[in-house]
């Protein structure tokens, strides 16, 4: 069964709570700072991938997925790096065993996501985790 984008949102949504940010930058005024703060800020356990970071938000950062998950288990991957890289994020993504992989607004790569749903992972391209978690109703 195949379940649509909006499906797919609630889900991951309902569901995850811990999410590796790739492309984490340490500086506020980036999308992927604010959009990891406010994340962290309800509730979700946030671990920063950048190789250039020792720490963000005061949470350790790593320099790959598969050394976060080495310390951390990863449901969600959220993606802040160019369309282009994103086939060896979702290869690793796999790899770790995440469960979801989200690509941030003006971010899609339909052959890494094909490969990403094929093994079983749930996949969300070109929209913001912040703005569609802002969106839903909250009890």
């Amino acid at each position: 069964m195949t379940m649509t984008t909006a499906d797919t949102i609630t889900h991951i949504l309902n569901t995850y709570r811990t999410v590796a940010v790739v492309g984490l930058s340490p500086k506020p005024h980036r999308d992927s700072y604010e959009v990891a703060a406010y994340m962290q800020a309800h509730g979700w356990r946030i671990i920063p991938i950048n190789p250039n970071a020792a720490e963000v938000l005061g949470e350790k950062s790593y320099a790959t997925l598969s050394e976060a998950a080495q310390h951390e288990r990863i449901e969600l991957v959220n993606c802040f790096r160019n369309s282009a890289d994103i086939p060896p994020i979702v290869d690793e993504a796999m790899a770790i065993g995440a469960k979801a992989v989200w690509m941030q607004l003006d971010i899609a790569h339909a052959t890494a996501a094909e490969k990403a749903r094929a093994a079983g992972l749930l996949v969300v391209e070109n929209r913001c985790l912040k703005i569609d978690h802002a969106a839903r109703p909250h009890a």
